[in-house]
Protein backbone atom coordinates (compact mmCIF):
# COMPACT_ATOMS: atom_id res chain seq x y z
CA UNK A 1 0.00 0.00 0.00
CA UNK A 2 1.52 3.66 -0.99
CA UNK A 3 1.82 5.56 2.14
CA UNK A 4 0.05 9.67 1.40
CA UNK A 5 3.76 10.87 2.23
CA UNK A 6 5.29 8.86 -0.78
CA UNK A 7 2.62 10.23 -3.01
CA UNK A 8 3.07 13.51 -1.97
CA UNK A 9 6.55 13.71 -2.52
CA UNK A 10 6.30 12.27 -5.51
CA UNK A 11 3.95 14.95 -6.73
CA UNK A 12 5.89 17.32 -5.20
CA UNK A 13 8.68 16.17 -7.44
CA UNK A 14 7.04 15.96 -10.71
CA UNK A 15 5.65 19.96 -9.79
CA UNK A 16 9.43 21.02 -9.48
CA UNK A 17 10.86 19.08 -12.54
CA UNK A 18 7.64 21.01 -14.80
CA UNK A 19 8.79 24.68 -12.80
CA UNK A 20 12.20 23.68 -13.48
CA UNK A 21 11.95 22.88 -17.06
CA UNK A 22 9.41 26.32 -17.27
CA UNK A 23 12.37 28.05 -16.22
CA UNK A 24 14.80 26.89 -18.62
CA UNK A 25 12.67 27.70 -20.98
CA UNK A 26 13.02 31.14 -20.10
CA UNK A 27 16.41 31.27 -20.20
CA UNK A 28 18.27 32.27 -23.24
CA UNK A 29 20.96 30.24 -24.88
CA UNK A 30 23.87 32.87 -23.39
CA UNK A 31 23.05 31.51 -19.99
CA UNK A 32 21.50 35.25 -19.38
CA UNK A 33 18.82 35.25 -17.16
CA UNK A 34 15.25 36.86 -17.93
CA UNK A 35 14.21 39.68 -15.37
CA UNK A 36 11.14 41.37 -14.54
CA UNK A 37 11.32 44.40 -16.94
CA UNK A 38 8.98 46.32 -14.51
CA UNK A 39 12.18 46.56 -12.17
CA UNK A 40 12.23 49.93 -11.25
CA UNK A 41 16.36 50.28 -10.29
CA UNK A 42 15.77 53.93 -9.31
CA UNK A 43 13.56 52.78 -6.41
CA UNK A 44 16.74 49.72 -5.20
CA UNK A 45 18.68 50.72 -2.06
CA UNK A 46 21.86 51.23 -4.15
CA UNK A 47 20.53 53.12 -7.23
CA UNK A 48 18.61 55.63 -4.71
CA UNK A 49 21.01 56.22 -2.64
CA UNK A 50 24.60 56.27 -4.52
CA UNK A 51 23.62 56.30 -8.30
CA UNK A 52 24.72 54.93 -11.04
CA UNK A 53 27.27 51.60 -10.88
CA UNK A 54 30.57 54.03 -12.19
CA UNK A 55 34.16 52.47 -12.27
CA UNK A 56 36.88 53.91 -10.42
CA UNK A 57 40.24 53.92 -11.51
CA UNK A 58 40.97 50.56 -9.98
CA UNK A 59 37.74 48.77 -11.19
CA UNK A 60 35.84 47.44 -13.98
CA UNK A 61 36.26 45.35 -17.33
CA UNK A 62 39.97 46.30 -18.62
CA UNK A 63 40.03 48.88 -21.63
CA UNK A 64 42.38 51.57 -22.62
CA UNK A 65 41.25 54.29 -20.67
CA UNK A 66 37.99 52.83 -19.51
CA UNK A 67 36.65 53.32 -23.14
CA UNK A 68 34.16 51.09 -24.36
CA UNK A 69 35.63 47.79 -25.23
CA UNK A 70 34.03 45.78 -28.43
CA UNK A 71 35.49 42.97 -29.88
CA UNK A 72 35.32 45.09 -33.37
CA UNK A 73 36.86 42.54 -35.80
CA UNK A 74 33.40 40.44 -35.26
CA UNK A 75 31.36 43.27 -34.13
CA UNK A 76 30.81 46.01 -36.10
CA UNK A 77 27.81 47.39 -34.50
CA UNK A 78 29.44 50.54 -33.82
CA UNK A 79 31.27 52.50 -35.92
CA UNK A 80 34.53 54.91 -34.24
CA UNK A 81 36.73 57.50 -35.73
CA UNK A 82 39.68 56.31 -33.78
CA UNK A 83 39.90 52.65 -32.68
CA UNK A 84 42.34 51.44 -30.16
CA UNK A 85 43.78 47.90 -30.94
CA UNK A 86 46.39 45.33 -29.27
CA UNK A 87 48.55 42.91 -31.42
CA UNK A 88 49.91 40.99 -28.76
CA UNK A 89 53.60 39.18 -30.66
CA UNK A 90 56.43 38.76 -29.70
CA UNK A 91 58.18 36.18 -31.51
CA UNK A 92 60.44 38.37 -33.96
CA UNK A 93 62.33 39.54 -31.03
CA UNK A 94 66.09 39.35 -30.86
CA UNK A 95 67.13 39.42 -27.24
CA UNK A 96 64.16 39.64 -24.54
CA UNK A 97 60.82 38.53 -25.01
CA UNK A 98 57.41 39.39 -23.48
CA UNK A 99 55.94 41.68 -25.87
CA UNK A 100 52.80 39.91 -25.90
CA UNK A 101 52.08 41.02 -22.97
CA UNK A 102 52.36 44.60 -23.89
CA UNK A 103 48.97 45.55 -24.68
CA UNK A 104 47.37 43.87 -21.00
CA UNK A 105 50.94 46.17 -19.37
CA UNK A 106 49.56 49.32 -21.30
CA UNK A 107 45.71 49.01 -20.72
CA UNK A 108 46.65 48.21 -17.39
CA UNK A 109 48.62 51.41 -16.72
CA UNK A 110 45.76 53.27 -18.17
CA UNK A 111 43.15 52.52 -15.19
CA UNK A 112 43.45 55.91 -13.51
CA UNK A 113 42.78 57.97 -17.41
CA UNK A 114 39.39 58.12 -17.10
CA UNK A 115 37.59 58.77 -20.50
CA UNK A 116 34.61 60.86 -21.43
CA UNK A 117 33.56 64.34 -21.69
CA UNK A 118 34.37 66.28 -19.21
CA UNK A 119 37.81 64.31 -18.54
CA UNK A 120 41.20 63.79 -19.40
CA UNK A 121 41.93 67.70 -19.73
CA UNK A 122 45.60 68.50 -18.28
CA UNK A 123 47.61 71.87 -17.74
CA UNK A 124 49.96 70.59 -20.62
CA UNK A 125 48.04 70.15 -23.53
CA UNK A 126 44.89 72.87 -22.30
CA UNK A 127 42.51 70.30 -23.52
CA UNK A 128 41.09 66.52 -23.20
CA UNK A 129 41.25 64.28 -26.51
CA UNK A 130 37.79 63.23 -25.61
CA UNK A 131 36.48 66.46 -25.63
CA UNK A 132 38.15 67.48 -29.89
CA UNK A 133 34.56 65.70 -31.11
CA UNK A 134 36.26 62.04 -32.24
CA UNK A 135 34.27 59.06 -31.44
CA UNK A 136 36.77 56.08 -29.43
CA UNK A 137 36.41 52.63 -29.24
CA UNK A 138 38.83 50.00 -27.53
CA UNK A 139 38.53 47.09 -29.85
CA UNK A 140 40.43 44.61 -27.93
CA UNK A 141 43.25 42.20 -29.37
CA UNK A 142 43.69 39.84 -32.23
CA UNK A 143 43.83 36.54 -31.71
CA UNK A 144 47.59 35.81 -33.25
CA UNK A 145 49.26 32.80 -33.72
CA UNK A 146 52.36 32.25 -31.31
CA UNK A 147 53.77 29.03 -33.81
CA UNK A 148 53.31 30.51 -37.50
CA UNK A 149 54.62 34.03 -37.85
CA UNK A 150 54.36 34.32 -41.10
CA UNK A 151 50.42 33.34 -40.71
CA UNK A 152 50.57 36.12 -37.79
CA UNK A 153 52.01 38.74 -39.83
CA UNK A 154 48.90 38.01 -42.15
CA UNK A 155 46.68 37.84 -39.45
CA UNK A 156 47.68 41.54 -38.41
CA UNK A 157 47.58 42.93 -41.76
CA UNK A 158 43.93 41.60 -42.06
CA UNK A 159 42.82 42.78 -39.11
CA UNK A 160 44.34 46.12 -39.59
CA UNK A 161 42.50 46.24 -43.12
CA UNK A 162 39.32 45.83 -41.53
CA UNK A 163 39.70 48.52 -38.77
CA UNK A 164 40.82 50.80 -41.37
CA UNK A 165 38.22 49.99 -43.67
CA UNK A 166 35.15 50.32 -41.21
CA UNK A 167 33.04 53.65 -42.01
CA UNK A 168 34.06 56.38 -39.64
CA UNK A 169 31.40 57.46 -37.23
CA UNK A 170 31.82 60.97 -38.03
CA UNK A 171 32.26 62.34 -34.13
CA UNK A 172 30.01 64.90 -32.22
CA UNK A 173 28.50 67.48 -34.56
CA UNK A 174 30.21 70.33 -35.99
CA UNK A 175 33.55 69.59 -33.46
CA UNK A 176 34.30 66.81 -35.32
CA UNK A 177 37.10 67.56 -38.16
CA UNK A 178 37.82 65.12 -40.80
CA UNK A 179 41.53 64.81 -41.01
CA UNK A 180 42.81 61.79 -43.49
CA UNK A 181 40.28 62.29 -46.75
CA UNK A 182 42.77 64.43 -48.49
CA UNK A 183 45.39 61.47 -48.64
CA UNK A 184 43.26 58.58 -48.99
CA UNK A 185 43.07 56.96 -52.98
CA UNK A 186 39.31 56.88 -52.56
CA UNK A 187 38.47 60.44 -51.65
CA UNK A 188 37.09 58.94 -48.09
CA UNK A 189 37.52 59.51 -44.29
CA UNK A 190 38.94 56.22 -42.60
CA UNK A 191 39.47 55.44 -38.93
CA UNK A 192 43.09 55.58 -37.45
CA UNK A 193 43.83 53.27 -35.41
CA UNK A 194 46.69 53.54 -32.55
CA UNK A 195 47.93 49.93 -32.12
CA UNK A 196 49.17 48.39 -28.91
CA UNK A 197 52.31 46.02 -29.10
CA UNK A 198 54.22 43.59 -29.77
CA UNK A 199 57.16 43.54 -30.81
CA UNK A 200 58.44 45.95 -33.35
CA UNK A 201 57.76 43.81 -36.57
CA UNK A 202 54.31 44.89 -36.08
CA UNK A 203 54.56 48.14 -38.16
CA UNK A 204 55.23 46.34 -41.14
CA UNK A 205 51.98 44.38 -41.44
CA UNK A 206 50.63 48.19 -40.77
CA UNK A 207 52.53 49.35 -43.18
CA UNK A 208 51.26 47.30 -45.54
CA UNK A 209 47.42 47.97 -44.68
CA UNK A 210 47.86 51.96 -44.97
CA UNK A 211 50.13 51.80 -48.30
CA UNK A 212 46.01 50.22 -49.91
CA UNK A 213 44.24 53.27 -48.54
CA UNK A 214 47.29 56.13 -48.56
CA UNK A 215 49.82 54.96 -50.80
CA UNK A 216 53.51 55.42 -49.41
CA UNK A 217 53.81 57.50 -45.98
CA UNK A 218 56.15 59.08 -44.25
CA UNK A 219 57.57 57.41 -40.87
CA UNK A 220 57.98 59.62 -37.85
CA UNK A 221 60.23 56.72 -35.41
CA UNK A 222 61.24 56.95 -32.17
CA UNK A 223 63.31 54.70 -30.92
CA UNK A 224 67.17 53.65 -29.51
CA UNK A 225 67.48 51.23 -32.50
CA UNK A 226 67.12 51.99 -36.22
CA UNK A 227 65.24 49.35 -37.15
CA UNK A 228 66.53 49.43 -40.76
CA UNK A 229 69.13 46.83 -40.70
CA UNK A 230 69.12 44.33 -43.79
CA UNK A 231 67.22 41.22 -43.86
CA UNK A 232 69.76 38.51 -43.18
CA UNK A 233 69.41 34.75 -42.60
CA UNK A 234 68.71 31.72 -44.76
CA UNK A 235 64.81 32.33 -45.12
CA UNK A 236 62.58 34.69 -45.79
CA UNK A 237 60.72 34.46 -42.45
CA UNK A 238 64.05 34.74 -40.71
CA UNK A 239 64.77 37.87 -42.65
CA UNK A 240 61.65 39.72 -41.30
CA UNK A 241 62.42 40.79 -37.37
CA UNK A 242 61.64 44.20 -34.98
CA UNK A 243 65.55 45.13 -36.24
CA UNK A 244 64.58 44.75 -40.36
CA UNK A 245 61.03 45.37 -40.89
CA UNK A 246 61.49 49.51 -42.21
CA UNK A 247 63.99 47.96 -44.29
CA UNK A 248 61.82 45.46 -46.09
CA UNK A 249 58.87 48.32 -45.94
CA UNK A 250 61.16 50.57 -48.07
CA UNK A 251 61.44 47.14 -50.64
CA UNK A 252 57.82 47.02 -51.00
CA UNK A 253 57.23 50.73 -51.81
CA UNK A 254 55.50 51.07 -48.69
CA UNK A 255 57.26 54.67 -47.96
CA UNK A 256 58.69 57.40 -49.11
CA UNK A 257 62.05 58.72 -48.46
CA UNK A 258 61.39 61.71 -45.76
CA UNK A 259 60.92 59.84 -43.02
CA UNK A 260 63.01 60.29 -39.84
CA UNK A 261 64.26 58.65 -36.27
CA UNK A 262 64.14 60.59 -32.61
CA UNK A 263 66.29 58.98 -30.13
CA UNK A 264 68.93 56.73 -31.62
CA UNK A 265 71.31 55.60 -29.68
CA UNK A 266 71.94 52.09 -30.46
CA UNK A 267 75.34 50.26 -31.48
CA UNK A 268 76.07 49.43 -34.71
CA UNK A 269 78.77 47.85 -36.97
CA UNK A 270 79.86 50.81 -38.15
CA UNK A 271 78.96 54.49 -39.88
CA UNK A 272 77.64 51.82 -42.99
CA UNK A 273 74.44 51.52 -40.84
CA UNK A 274 73.67 54.81 -41.05
CA UNK A 275 74.90 55.01 -44.89
CA UNK A 276 72.24 52.01 -45.31
CA UNK A 277 69.74 54.08 -43.24
CA UNK A 278 69.50 56.61 -45.55
CA UNK A 279 69.05 54.57 -48.61
CA UNK A 280 65.99 53.60 -46.26
CA UNK A 281 64.71 57.10 -46.23
CA UNK A 282 65.48 58.19 -42.74
CA UNK A 283 67.31 61.03 -41.38
CA UNK A 284 68.29 60.75 -37.54
CA UNK A 285 68.04 62.91 -34.91
CA UNK A 286 69.91 61.17 -31.96
CA UNK A 287 69.55 61.16 -28.01
CA UNK A 288 72.34 63.77 -27.35
CA UNK A 289 70.77 65.91 -30.15
CA UNK A 290 68.33 66.97 -28.03
CA UNK A 291 71.18 68.44 -25.06
CA UNK A 292 72.82 69.98 -28.06
CA UNK A 293 69.85 71.59 -30.12
CA UNK A 294 67.11 71.30 -27.27
CA UNK A 295 63.83 70.23 -27.82
CA UNK A 296 62.67 73.37 -29.89
CA UNK A 297 65.08 72.24 -32.48
CA UNK A 298 64.63 68.61 -32.24
CA UNK A 299 60.30 69.49 -32.96
CA UNK A 300 61.33 71.54 -35.39
CA UNK A 301 63.66 69.33 -37.80
CA UNK A 302 60.98 66.76 -37.37
CA UNK A 303 58.48 69.05 -38.24
CA UNK A 304 60.66 69.90 -41.54
CA UNK A 305 60.89 66.97 -42.56
CA UNK A 306 57.59 65.71 -42.72
CA UNK A 307 55.69 68.63 -43.89
CA UNK A 308 52.74 67.95 -45.22
CA UNK A 309 52.62 64.77 -46.18
CA UNK A 310 50.63 61.74 -44.75
CA UNK A 311 52.78 60.18 -41.74
CA UNK A 312 52.58 57.26 -39.53
CA UNK A 313 54.40 57.65 -35.75
CA UNK A 314 55.49 54.80 -34.39
CA UNK A 315 57.19 54.62 -30.61
CA UNK A 316 59.18 51.73 -29.26
CA UNK A 317 59.29 52.39 -25.44
CA UNK A 318 62.76 51.44 -25.20
CA UNK A 319 63.53 55.51 -26.87
CA UNK A 320 62.51 56.14 -22.97
CA UNK A 321 65.79 55.49 -20.75
CA UNK A 322 65.75 52.25 -18.65
CA UNK A 323 65.75 53.61 -15.24
CA UNK A 324 62.40 55.25 -16.27
CA UNK A 325 60.77 52.60 -18.47
CA UNK A 326 62.77 49.37 -17.81
CA UNK A 327 60.16 47.11 -19.27
CA UNK A 328 61.38 46.67 -22.96
CA UNK A 329 63.22 43.62 -24.67
CA UNK A 330 66.45 45.38 -25.73
CA UNK A 331 66.99 47.96 -23.28
CA UNK A 332 69.85 51.09 -23.89
CA UNK A 333 70.87 53.28 -21.13
CA UNK A 334 71.04 57.07 -21.96
CA UNK A 335 67.79 57.66 -23.31
CA UNK A 336 65.26 60.50 -23.25
CA UNK A 337 63.00 60.83 -20.26
CA UNK A 338 59.40 60.38 -20.54
CA UNK A 339 58.96 64.14 -20.10
CA UNK A 340 61.42 65.47 -23.09
CA UNK A 341 59.34 62.40 -25.35
CA UNK A 342 56.25 63.82 -24.15
CA UNK A 343 57.22 67.17 -24.52
CA UNK A 344 58.10 66.12 -28.50
CA UNK A 345 54.98 65.20 -28.87
CA UNK A 346 53.18 67.47 -27.79
CA UNK A 347 55.07 69.75 -30.50
CA UNK A 348 54.21 67.56 -33.08
CA UNK A 349 50.46 68.24 -33.24
CA UNK A 350 48.81 69.90 -36.44
CA UNK A 351 51.14 66.72 -38.53
CA UNK A 352 48.80 64.52 -40.58
CA UNK A 353 48.61 61.85 -39.07
CA UNK A 354 46.41 58.42 -40.36
CA UNK A 355 48.12 56.35 -37.12
CA UNK A 356 49.85 55.59 -34.44
CA UNK A 357 51.81 52.92 -32.00
CA UNK A 358 53.67 52.35 -29.48
CA UNK A 359 55.68 48.61 -29.09
CA UNK A 360 58.24 46.60 -27.07
CA UNK A 361 56.55 46.69 -23.61
CA UNK A 362 57.14 43.55 -21.87
CA UNK A 363 56.13 44.00 -18.68
CA UNK A 364 57.37 41.00 -17.35
CA UNK A 365 60.86 42.91 -16.74
CA UNK A 366 58.94 46.40 -15.29
CA UNK A 367 58.57 47.29 -11.55
CA UNK A 368 55.52 48.60 -9.96
CA UNK A 369 54.18 49.09 -13.47
CA UNK A 370 55.95 52.32 -14.24
CA UNK A 371 57.00 51.51 -18.04
CA UNK A 372 53.07 50.33 -18.53
CA UNK A 373 51.95 53.70 -16.58
CA UNK A 374 54.22 56.25 -18.63
CA UNK A 375 53.32 54.42 -22.33
CA UNK A 376 49.42 54.33 -21.42
CA UNK A 377 50.27 58.23 -21.04
CA UNK A 378 51.69 58.71 -24.02
CA UNK A 379 48.83 56.85 -26.12
CA UNK A 380 46.85 59.55 -24.32
CA UNK A 381 49.25 62.08 -25.71
CA UNK A 382 49.06 60.42 -29.02
CA UNK A 383 44.77 61.10 -28.89
CA UNK A 384 45.35 64.59 -28.51
CA UNK A 385 47.93 65.00 -30.77
CA UNK A 386 46.16 63.70 -33.58
CA UNK A 387 43.13 65.39 -33.06
CA UNK A 388 44.50 69.32 -32.24
CA UNK A 389 45.07 71.61 -35.33
CA UNK A 390 48.59 72.85 -33.93
CA UNK A 391 50.73 72.55 -30.38
CA UNK A 392 49.26 73.57 -27.39
CA UNK A 393 50.35 77.00 -26.30
CA UNK A 394 53.27 77.47 -23.27
CA UNK A 395 51.59 77.46 -20.27
CA UNK A 396 50.87 81.45 -18.59
CA UNK A 397 50.48 81.44 -15.12
CA UNK A 398 52.77 83.69 -13.61
CA UNK A 399 54.75 83.75 -16.91
CA UNK A 400 54.37 85.97 -19.88
CA UNK A 401 55.77 86.32 -23.71
CA UNK A 402 59.16 87.69 -22.04
CA UNK A 403 59.78 84.75 -20.23
CA UNK A 404 60.24 82.54 -23.27
CA UNK A 405 62.78 84.90 -24.98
Amino acid sequence: MISFELVFLALLSALTFVHAHDARDQIPMNGDAIFDAAIDISQEPWTSKYGPQSDLGFTGPLSFSHLEYRRCLEDASQSFDIGIIGFPFDTKTSYRPGARFGPFAIRSGSRRQMSGFGKGWTLAWGSSPFAQGSSMLDCGDVPLSAFDNAKALDQMEAAYDTLLLRPVLGGIGEVYKERTKQFALDGKEHPRIVTLGGDHTIVLPILRSLNKVYGPVSVIHFDAHLDTWPARGTTKQEGINHGSFFAIATEEGLMTNTSIHAGIRCKMMGYGDIEHDDTVGFQVITTDDIDDYGVKKVIQKIRQRIGNKPVYLSLDIDVVDPGLAPATGTPEIGGWTTREVKRILRGLTGLNFVGADIVEVAPAYDHADITGIAAADIVHDFLSMMLIDEPPKPHVGPFSKEDLE
